[in-house]
């Protein structure tokens, strides 16, 4: 991979390593300004603690985009997962807009205050993760992974089968995932599945 141009990796990467989970991240800079996007570079890491990986990458010429600065700087963000409901709104928030420009507002979404990090919820998604940053590594000139431990975790009521055992209608949930090329995304309509063998003695 090495020897090829940075396009292409990217494009062998996003087009191979998919259906990829959306989180739709909020944050607040020092001054107190929201921001909201949504990356596909994301996925949970563990569970004690519970933990997910942020890659957010740098822009061309400009350092770092709002997110990654205000995580950076502040060390919390909230992870929100993309239900189908959700996505044009989502997508409202791709846009590359002037430093300091609230998205959501952009996007005619509402929200309302975490319990335990600055940044907020947005109203209507299934799920959230309120998350403080564990590090921040660079990996790359263009590229950081910030790995963020969930503090608090919202799922909608709708949503919750069983709250002690922890069961979940991840179905119902309806979320959306990021595919190839230029826009495409999938939705959980095509389920099987598989019983694990047994452990040999």
């Amino acid at each position: 991979m090495g020897h090829l141009p940075a396009d292409i990796r990217y494009k062998i990467l996003t087009a191979t390593v998919t259906p990829r989970p959306i989180a739709w991240v909020t944050t607040r800079s020092r001054d107190g300004a929201a921001n909201a996007a949504p990356f596909s570079f994301f996925n949970v890491l563990g569970h004690e603690p519970p933990t997910v990986v942020l890659g957010l990458l740098r822009h061309p010429n400009k350092g770092l985009k709002d997110t990654a600065q205000n995580i950076v700087e502040t060390g919390e963000f909230v992870a929100h997962l993309v239900s189908h409901q959700m996505a044009q709104a989502m997508n409202a928030t791709a846009v590359d807009a002037p430093a300091g420009v609230d998205e959501m507002e952009i996007a005619g979404l509402q929200t309302r205050p975490s319990q335990m990090v600055a940044p907020p919820l947005i109203e209507g998604c299934p799920v959230a993760f309120e998350c403080r940053s564990l590090s921040v590594h660079e990996t790359g000139p263009r590229q950081i992974a910030v790995i963020g431990e969930i503090v608090c975790a919202h799922v909608a009521e709708q949503f919750v089968i069983d709250a002690q055992r922890g069961y979940i209608d991840t179905v119902g949930l309806d979320l959306i995932a990021r595919m190839h090329g230029s826009g495409w995304y999938a939705r959980p309509r095509d389920l099987f599945q598989l019983v694990r063998p047994a452990p040999i003695e």
